[in-house]
């Protein structure tokens, strides 16, 4: 349900009326088989579709298909900044600019969701949506769209070139590429039984779970392309295809002022729904191409990053009249990296050998290369257009080169996708995330001795800990480097300059601590720091050749570790020793 949807929606009712209407269905049905197929992949092999495109395709292969994966996510997640930013205009009057930037906040939020668990973030988008439904039922009973117009619209028809443009913006709004590799992999967070029936049960409660999904997802979507139709295009009002025109028009044209109200509203709510998508599919794509695992967080920002960065370059060059045509583009983009998602999941899932007897039948496989085969003779048209377009406008050899080798390589991509899974390899591929298992590993033998322990010393109530257990593994020939730093205002800027108070008195305990060692026949020496904790400590251990560092765990953290500084997590990184932390 994401503002994507909305821009080609409204582009299509407002120019083609209620026309456009079967490409809405079309591409619901489209979307209902490959999710059904997506979740038969990741149910019965167990992995998902970035695992199985790396197990199959080459490396090279793989890492464009990876590209082209992040392409779509931040395709979708351009759309939701966007929307997000047009309903705060809407709504509270906020610049486009200043929505942008707003926008990265809901990275936030998604990161407390994911903390809540994947239950209720399902619960919060299905609240969202609800919403937004009942949003566009309101404005549907307002505007009393024509009955038989409608039905009309289910009769297959694409009058031009630009309903081309629109029909193929609409098949990339609803089924998103990146969904695929989700989907195949949200499944799994079900556990079932491995037996045939529970298997078959699984399958039929996921295929009703997303036929009731898409099913009210195409209620929403078709409630914006017939208000759009009915408002618009029927008072003459054919190129309504921006969101701003849109809501201001709804009002005089409706008689009703909450009728923009709950537009914007909507498409704010919109933009929430669906944030939580690219960022998953996101980190899917990542672990199963790339086996790269990095934090929730970063991958976050980094999602939104891409998406924000050339949103604020066409808002500031191009100026806010272009953000309606950057988002329908943003949908033909989703759509034209779909056949490189649909065509290998269709192998996957028509592999008797990997399979078995829930490999698809003839008849769903000719319907799903069907799907494939319409994809890509319409998005390979629209390239086609476009690039002959493009070469008759600017006239350029070096642009004309460009633009034909890279229609030819998308071509060619497509074709090696198709063939390679029929040829059969040999390479085996290692798909293990983790480094192979030795049993080696576990094999007992003796642990080194510790020469050296280096002990970090902050004189809190856990310095008693951390002493006992250093004596405790230290062996009799161990020599102790004892290591505090001093945290005075004076001593942080002054560092080995200062003679403060707290200076002294820190050198004085320390000598103390000396003594207590070496009573117990210890060799110990002490360096006092005065910055930079866990810089420190690191060189330390560096310069002293320390085999261990004992440390005491501070026990404060979340909002304490920002108030009062943070040192095990950062200093376990900073040093290629065994570290032992003292509780």
């Amino acid at each position: 349900m994401d503002p994507g949807n909305w821009a080609t929606d409204l582009a299509g009712g407002s120019q083609f009326g209620y026309t456009l209407i079967w490409v809405l269905l079309m591409s619901n049905l489209m979307a209902l088989i490959l999710q059904s197929l997506s979740a038969r992949l990741g149910i019965v092999w167990g992995k998902d579709l970035a695992q199985c495109n790396r197990e199959t395709y080459p490396k090279g292969m793989n890492f464009i298909l990876y590209i082209l994966a992040e392409i779509a996510i931040a395709a979708c997640d351009l759309a939701e900044v966007l929307g997000m930013a047009i309903g705060l205009n809407l709504l509270f009057g906020i610049d486009l600019l200043w929505g942008v930037a707003i926008s990265f906040l809901d990275t936030f939020l998604l990161l407390y969701l994911q903390k809540l668990g994947m239950r209720k973030m399902e619960m919060f988008i299905i609240g969202l949506i609800s919403m937004i439904g009942m949003c566009f039922l309101t404005e549907m009973f307002l505007a009393k769209p024509a009955i038989t117009g409608i039905l009309q619209g289910f009769i297959p028809s694409i009058p031009n070139q630009a309903a081309l443009y629109i029909s193929i913006g609409i098949i990339g709004a609803t089924v998103m590429p990146h969904n695929l590799y989700l989907h195949s992999a949200l499944v799994q967070t079900r556990k079932i039984n491995r037996d045939e029936y529970s298997i078959r049960k699984a399958l039929k409660y996921n295929f009703w779970d997303s036929a009731i999904a898409l099913n009210l997802a195409f209620f929403v979507n078709a409630a914006i392309l017939i208000l759009a139709a009915a408002v618009f295009h029927e008072n003459g009002m054919n190129d309504v295809a921006e969101l701003q025109d849109a809501h201001q028009l709804l009002a005089p044209t409706l008689g009703s002022e909450w009728a923009p109200r709950l537009f914007a509203i909507a498409l704010i709510l919109a933009g929430q729904s669906s944030t939580v998508t690219g960022t998953l599919a996101g980190q899917i794509v990542m672990e199963g191409y790339l086996r790269l695992r990095i934090s929730p967080a970063l991958r976050r920002m980094l999602t939104r990053l891409l998406a924000i960065v050339p949103a604020i370059l066409v808002i500031y060059i191009a100026g806010d009249d272009e953000v309606g045509p950057l988002l329908v583009f943003s949908q033909v983009l989703l759509s034209m990296q779909l056949a490189f998602a649909v065509i290998p999941l269709i192998h996957f899932v028509s592999d008797k050998k990997r399979m078995g007897v829930f490999a698809i039948s003839l008849p769903l496989k000719i319907t799903a290369w069907t799907i494939a085969a319409v994809i890509s003779i319409l998005n390979f048209q629209l390239v086609y257009e476009e690039i002959r377009n493009w070469i008759h406008q600017f006239d350029n050899i070096w642009l004309t080169t460009a633009l034909i080798a890279g229609g030819l390589g998308l071509l060619v991509l497509l074709l090696l996708t198709v063939i390679h899974p029929l040829i059969k390899r040999k390479k085996k591929v290692n798909m293990e995330v983790h480094p192979p298992f030795s049993p080696s590993l576990l094999s007992s033998s003796d642990a080194p001795a510790f020469h050296q322990i280096a002990i970090a010393l902050d004189y809190s109530p856990s310095d008693k800990q951390v002493v006992s257990y250093a004596l405790k593994l230290a062996q009799p020939d161990t020599r102790f480097i004892l290591i505090h730093v001093v945290e005075s205002a004076s001593s942080r800027m002054m560092e080995e300059d200062t003679d403060d108070y707290e200076k002294r008195h820190d050198e004085e305990r320390m000598a103390k601590y000396l003594t207590i060692f070496k009573e117990k026949g210890h060799d110990a020496i002490f360096e006092v720091g005065h910055t930079g904790r866990v810089k420190f400590i690191a060189q330390i251990c560096k310069d002293y050749q320390a085999d261990l560092l004992v440390v005491g765990s501070h026990g404060h953290r979340g909002i304490k570790d920002f108030i009062y500084g943070e040192t095990v997590n950062r200093l376990r990184h900073r040093v290629n020793i065994p570290v032992f932390i003292a509780q």
